[in-house]
């Protein structure tokens, strides 16, 4: 589903040409099988940006955050292009749900595995604070890790919404895969976490949780926990 611009209903005719003639082509068999397979684009009406408001919602977010951290750099083309890349990595590598009920499984389902069925991953660079704004590589690695670290804060809170004295909130069960708020992991690396143990308070609200992680287990109060939602 997208918007009426150009680009979308220009991949939109493409790949509906591209299918039909891929079964054509292919023999009798494999166009048999692929055939009540096909795919459906949907568009939403012209000049109604806020009926889509799930991506437009993550546009926004990230505007919102790129004009702060690079409002005042000037980019050339390649330098803006290396940039944007590299944030697309990010915004694609964030954690949406677990991959299974399986509570040994610490993998969540990204935009990534969407893409390329595997999730994204990048090499481990300095922390921006020892960079130098001199040289344009390190200029666009610090803004990057600048992006990053506001949009991934964002993110989490999103996650995290505390409703304070309105309604009870379930508690945070065992099994649960969750996400450990970590202001030190590079970019478009998440810690994840499974529940293995609780502990409630007096009043039968738990507090602290044992989290099993593939660095060890640990200890952490449920404001630094972000609760993945359910398949």
């Amino acid at each position: 589903m997208s918007d009426n611009g150009k680009t979308f209903v220009g991949a939109q005719r493409t790949l509906q040409r591209e299918f039909s003639q891929f079964l054509k082509e292919s023999a009798t068999d494999i166009a048999e099988k692929y055939a009540t397979h096909g795919f459906s684009w949907q568009f939403i009406p012209p000049y109604a940006p806020h009926m889509g408001g799930l991506w437009e919602a993550a546009v926004k977010s990230f505007k919102i955050h790129f004009t702060k951290v690079a409002g005042n750099h000037k980019f050339t083309f390649e330098e803006f292009t290396t940039l944007l890349i590299r944030i697309e990595a990010v915004l694609n590598s964030r954690p949406l749900s677990s991959m299974s009920q399986d509570p040994t499984d610490l993998l969540a389902l990204t935009p990534g595995h969407f893409l390329r069925g595997a999730p994204l991953l990048s090499l481990p660079e300095p922390h921006s604070e020892t960079l130098s704004l001199t040289n344009k590589w390190q200029k666009l690695k610090v803004i990057h890790q600048q992006f990053s670290n506001r949009w991934k804060n964002e993110y989490l809170k999103e996650l995290h919404k505390r409703h304070k004295w309105k309604r009870q909130e379930p508690n945070i069960k065992e099994g649960d895969l969750v996400v450990v708020k970590d202001d030190l992991l590079p970019p478009n690396e998440w810690r994840l976490g499974r529940v293995v143990k609780l502990h409630p308070g007096q009043d039968a609200n738990v507090r602290v949780a044992v989290i099993h992680t593939q660095a060890g287990t640990i200890t952490r109060n449920i404001a630094k926990l972000c609760l993945l939602p359910t398949l």
